[in-house]
């Protein structure tokens, strides 16, 4: 039986949530209908734009831009600054709403998430009228927009819901690709980034449609399995289902190494290898509402000598600076003072997050968890270069480029 899939995803999230939050409050101006953005603050004229209504898009304004050079493109431009537990509120509710059409729901981000209506039909009625009652409901009940793509996949539910916004239901079959999704830029093909599409104009693709035609052989010898999958994406081919936070498999440990092309002989370089691996452990951490009670540091030296060491926490944790300070602590103790090739973090003895228990004998980190937890917001929407330590803003092109991230282990 042929799967129904819908992908629902709020139009410019940030801004719609704060400006229905100011309409229940009495404000009289909706922030969508001016030119207006949230971001960092207006009048010190520092942060960058996180979101922005569709009359300051006609200005230029980008998301991702300083908040100075948006207000030189439009001076009349409104500036909000960000409510974060407004937004988690905001969404909570949204996806409240979505567990009363399946008990399928996947939450892909904090404003966007996949439905499995498949079988659905005979309790709730055909698709596309469920999936227009779902978008006037959300709109009604709630308060802002929501685009709805509807397919027989996930990738062309998503793409589905790309087509045109705001506040549209929208189907992407199979037999709409070749019209709705072929002539698009390949660069708006869901993971197609901004360093992948300048290689595939390279080599003659321009189109979705002209990376669906292309040989694949070609792509798996320039992108390997990476190639396979965006020529599989391009012909609308997705069997992943939609999986339900409560059947997400059970993990073991988390964690993330690093191969570097050069020696690392020196504390302050280990260091910034260390944060930086820890940054992306206690991210995968929070997003999987868990904690570890043991962080463990991997070493290995120029001549592949491979050696680690562990350390058992009192608190269980999941901030980023918990978790780079223990590590810190790791290497410091363990590192033998050789050259080293490669570094990795593992946070393991895995719990929830109830499972904290606060000790006299270690630091209290719950200002920094709430400061991590606006940082996540950003960067799950906005991309993981959205929000950076200064540690790394100076050398943008230097240490971070020599690095080759491996991808997270997840036991």
């Amino acid at each position: 039986m042929s799967r129904i899939i819908f992908h629902i995803d709020v139009n410019s999230a940030f801004l719609s949530w704060t400006a229905a939050d100011r309409l229940k409050n009495g404000e009289e101006t909706d922030l969508r209908e001016i030119p207006s953005i949230v971001g960092g603050d207006s009048e010190s004229r520092h942060g960058i734009v996180l979101a922005k209504s569709t009359p300051a898009k006609k200005y230029g304004i980008v998301t991702g831009e300083p908040i100075a050079m948006a207000l030189r493109k439009c001076p009349e431009l409104v500036c909000v600054s960000p409510n974060f537990p407004l937004y988690s509120q905001n969404s909570k509710a949204m996806f409240a709403i979505l567990s009363e059409y399946s008990d399928r729901i996947e939450q892909f981000s904090i404003d966007e998430g996949f439905l499995d209506y498949t079988g659905m039909e005979k309790l709730l009625g055909p698709p596309l009228e469920t999936a227009e009652k779902l978008r006037q409901r959300i709109r009604n009940e709630l308060g802002f927009t929501v685009n709805i793509g509807v397919s027989c996949n996930k990738i062309l539910a998503k793409m589905a819901g790309e087509l045109e916004k705001p506040d549209k239901l929208i189907t992407l079959f199979p037999e709409e690709i070749e019209t709705k999704m072929w002539p698009l830029p390949v660069e708006e093909l869901f993971m197609v980034g901004r360093r992948t599409a300048p290689r595939l104009h390279q080599m003659g693709i321009h189109t979705i449609g002209e990376l669906a035609k292309f040989p694949l052989p070609l792509l798996e010898k320039e992108f390997k399995s990476y190639g396979r999958m965006l020529h599989a994406y391009a012909n609308g081919i997705d069997d992943s289902p939609v999986v339900p936070e409560s059947e997400a498999e059970e993990l073991k440990s988390i964690g993330n190494s690093t191969t570097t092309s050069f020696d690392v002989e020196d504390r302050e370089t280990a260091y910034k290898i260390l944060l930086a691996l820890s940054e992306t452990v206690a991210m995968r951490l929070r997003g999987h509402k868990l904690c570890a009670q043991e962080i463990a540091v991997t070493f290995k030296s120029s001549d592949f000598k491979v050696y680690s060491h562990q350390k058992q926490l009192m608190n269980a944790v999941d901030c980023t600076n918990a978790v780079y300070e223990t590590a810190k602590e790791i290497f410091d103790a363990a590192w033998k003072k050789e050259p080293l090739r490669l570094l990795g973090v593992r946070a393991g003895k895995l719990c929830t997050e109830d499972c904290i228990q606060l000790s006299i004998l270690e630091e209290d980190w719950s200002k920094q968890k709430k400061a991590d937890a606006a940082m996540d917001l950003i960067r799950l929407k906005y991309g993981k270069n959205t929000v950076r330590r200064s540690t790394f803003a100076e050398n943008e092109n230097g240490f971070e480029g020599k690095l080759k991230i491996k991808k997270d282990v997840i036991k």
